[in-house]
């Protein structure tokens, strides 16, 4: 199967990477802003081709499929482009920054059949899998969700602490991951969404701080408090209140309320949670499948976030 890449900044790499374990898989076009630039990348994963022009890609001969980790105000414009190409296409997380362009991109699937998913990589990770199995098992049941995001990032830089031509966002980036997560684990629509934001940064226009409420149809909740100002530690921390026990999640490292390790290397076949949301979409393609975090699965998300940007307004 040949694959383009569109953006090989920091989450560019991590799919290039998760790629090269999957068999039958060829990238054959690396796209970005700047050619020097994708041309190094391309030419480190021994990729054939690089350009500027993500239509030029999309016209190589053979190619089937575009993974997109551009920058967030492009992802839905872009979905719309390969889709229209007649391109299965995975757009990294953000699908968009608006409920309109969500929309917009889940009609375009609706209506050509393509395989259009969404990176929410969290779907993907085996501690998370892991909960997900045994809340569908009916062992547990969730009653309540408690995430900190903390970053420190008062500079416009990625992940590889590289300059960055577009601006991060709390709530449509990183409250994403969150938002989708608790309506996947609960199998339930969120029916009441409210948000809290402090001050905005003077250059980056951006709020830096936010503290967001959910709650489920059934009385489920969820607590996510944001940060771009927390000098560590790190990361995402997602605790998990359940009818039959207590979960916390640090990336992939689950342990019980009373810091009991779980296990979950033999979840799935890999520890790598963009590899596994990569390999998803190879098999959707090749199955005629549904993936677990297509566009329309993940779509309620985005409907929550305008909810929660509409009352910040």
């Amino acid at each position: 199967m040949k694959i383009i890449l569109a953006g090989p900044g920091a989450f560019g790499l991590k799919h290039l990477d998760g790629l090269k374990k999957i068999d039958g898989v060829e990238v054959v076009a690396i796209v970005g802003d700047d050619l020097s630039k994708a041309r190094i990348v391309a030419d480190e994963y021994g990729v054939p081709h690089a350009t500027t022009d993500l239509d030029e890609a999309l016209g190589m001969e053979g190619v089937e499929a575009a993974i997109l980790c551009t920058p967030t105000h492009m992802h839905a414009a872009q979905a719309i482009q390969c889709m229209t190409a007649g391109k299965h296409v995975q757009v990294e997380i953000p699908l968009a920054d608006t409920w309109a362009d969500a929309q917009a991109v889940n009609d375009l699937q609706k209506q050509t059949g393509l395989v259009c998913m969404v990176g929410h990589t969290r779907r993907f990770n085996p501690s998370h899998q892991w909960l997900h199995q045994k809340i569908r098992a009916g062992e547990i049941s969730l009653q309540q969700m408690d995430v900190q995001t903390y970053f420190f990032r008062r500079k416009n830089i990625n992940a590889k602490g590289e300059p960055r031509s577009w601006t991060d966002h709390l709530l449509w980036h990183h409250a994403a991951h969150t938002v989708d997560l608790f309506q996947y684990q609960t199998g339930e629509k969120v029916v009441v969404a409210n948000a809290l934001q402090g001050p905005k940064h003077s250059e980056l226009g951006i709020a830096m701080d936010m503290s967001i409420q959910l709650k489920t149809e059934q009385g489920k909740i969820c607590t996510l408090s944001l940060s771009f100002n927390n000098d560590g530690p790190l990361g995402t921390t997602f605790r998990y209140i359940c009818d039959n026990g207590t979960y916390i999640v640090s990336y992939d490292d689950l342990v019980t309320g009373k810091q009991e390790v779980i296990d979950v290397s033999q979840v799935d076949v890999s520890m790598n949670g963009i590899e596994l949301q990569d390999r998803d979409f190879i098999a959707a393609i090749r199955e005629g499948r549904e993936p677990r975090s297509s566009v329309g699965n993940v779509l309620a998300c985005y409907e929550t976030l305008h909810d929660l940007e509409c009352g910040l307004l």
